[in-house]
């Protein structure tokens, strides 16, 4: 369970005069991001008042605003003396949250829920910035425990209990997905169809919560259409999903292809032909998804002339549509420099790669999206084995054991990756991951294609689309830095 660090608006007295409207955190904020000597005592002052306050929000803001400063001792010191300042606070409540998701038994996981629940009622705390999510979460997790031990009416006693409207639509999709997982498709329908309608119900929301909810409207909906499409409701799911496509602002693959599946379901081949080209033509299909096409190909044109044309035709659209998407994203600026250690404890420099092209990597054993584009990354990587002048680095960063080159390692072996993998660990005084910190990474996978002059041209963040599609784009990502 992720920590969550939630930002209280409180009027405090700051070293320097605020701007009228302006908040305690957006003021301290600013001075932390100043490079003026002035600024930075200020800081440190108001967060000494601050870390003494005989408030926790107060002493939640300096803890906050310590670590964004790079002071995790301070921070980490100040979190313990919150603990025991405030034993029926915040950060009380979420320490004691813990076992409750480590447990694996739903009878343990309710009971170790009551004693929480009792000792941190929600009534003691005010719902501000959401911060009843916190007991929504554990909700939703134990009745995710008790689906998977088919007690559904436990199950339902605990997702009933959701407060959070903007975040609801999870909760029910993450026990929706729980059902269907266990072949539960008729409880599966019921929560997947009211994790969209509650998305639904947020739809042009100007909030930052409910433009959070809106969002997973379409994916929410393509899930219970195709639940639909495994029960055979053929009709319904038609319906349905025939609302979803018309709203989708541009062609959204699932959707295409959910659609496509249910027209072919109903012998509406010609119909599910023209969904299935409009996936085809965004380079997004995956190869089972382009096997299959090929085969409706035959069936609606009465055989294969003329589909290697076709395939070659939409290749070529979408290649050129990439070229012109990196025309617009290319970049050039210096890449932080770093040293780092590999599995085999040598020391591997970013400078040593000066003259090559360097992909960096940035991955970790628990981040599913990185692990999914690996596949990708090995083609890639296998494509230019041969070329010296390009080289791949894979950095893993952000661990959350004591382990974890170990855990890299094995993970690299048990999938027989030829990666080389270096370690950025935690640095012992700050904290910190050093270099994927100086990379400005907030989240991964993310990747960072750097010339041979050391300046990065090129950053990925996120893994989507076909394993091709993503060789393609750092091929070319790669080949246009060699022409600069």
């Amino acid at each position: 369970m992720k920590k969550l660090c939630v930002v209280f608006v409180a009027v405090f007295a700051a070293g320097a005069v605020m701007a009228q409207g302006d908040t305690t955190f957006q003021h301290l904020s600013r001075l932390a991001a100043s490079k003026d000597p002035n600024d930075s005592m200020a800081l440190d002052s108001t967060l000494r008042q601050l870390a003494s306050s005989a408030r926790e929000k107060d002493v939640m803001m300096a803890i906050n605003l310590y670590a964004r400063t790079k002071r995790a001792r301070l921070a980490d010191s100040l979190d313990k003396a919150a603990l025991a300042k405030f034993p029926g606070g915040v950060l009380a409540r979420s320490a004691a949250q813990g076992p409750i998701f480590e447990s694996k038994d739903p009878a343990e996981a309710e009971k170790l829920y009551k004693h929480w629940v009792a000792k941190f009622p929600p009534s003691r705390f005010p719902d501000e910035n959401h911060d009843h999510i916190a007991y929504d979460y554990v909700r939703s997790h134990i009745a995710q425990l008790y689906a998977g031990k088919k007690n559904v009416a436990k199950a339902e006693q605990f997702i009933n209990m959701l407060e959070e409207e903007f975040w609801k639509g999870n909760g029910y999709g993450g026990l929706s997905e729980r059902f269907r997982k266990d072949s539960d498709l008729v409880h599966a329908e019921i929560y997947a169809k009211k994790a969209m309608e509650s998305a639904k119900g947020f739809l042009g929301a100007t909030d930052n919560a409910g433009r959070f909810a809106a969002s997973g409207y379409v994916g929410l909906s393509n899930t219970y259409v195709d639940i639909l499409y495994q029960e055979k409701k053929y009709d319904r799911a038609l319906e349905f999903i025939d609302g979803v496509y018309k709203g989708n602002k541009e062609v959204d693959p699932r959707t295409n292809y959910i659609y496509a599946k249910i027209l072919l379901a109903e012998h509406r081949d010609k119909e599910a032909y023209v969904k299935m080209d409009e996936l085809m033509r965004t380079g997004k299909a995956e190869p089972e998804v382009r096997r299959q096409f090929r085969d409706l190909y035959v069936k609606v044109k009465g055989s294969d002339a003329g589909y290697d044309e076709y395939m070659a035709s939409i290749r070529n659209a979408v290649m050129e549509n990439m070229k012109k998407k990196l025309q617009r994203e290319i970049m050039d600026k210096p890449a932080p420099l770093f040293t780092l250690t590999d599995l085999d404890g040598k020391q591997v420099t970013l400078e040593q790669y000066r003259g090559k092209t360097v992909v960096l990597d940035f991955w970790a054993t628990w981040c599913g999206p990185c692990k999914r584009s690996f596949p990708a990354m090995e083609m890639a990587k296998t494509k230019y084995k041969n070329d010296s002048d390009v080289q791949f680095l894979f950095i893993h960063t952000w661990e959350k054991s004591e382990n974890a080159a170990a855990e890299a390692r094995a993970y690299i072996q048990e999938h027989h990756f030829d990666f080389e993998v270096l370690m950025d660990l935690k640095d012992q005084e700050t904290k910190e991951n050093k270099v994927v910190s100086s990379y400005g990474v907030n989240g991964i996978p993310a990747k960072f294609i750097i010339d041979p002059k050391g300046n990065i041209r090129f950053h990925l963040m996120g893994f989507e689309g076909s394993d091709e599609e993503a060789v393609d784009e750092l091929s070319m990502m790669i080949d246009m830095i060699k022409k600069v």
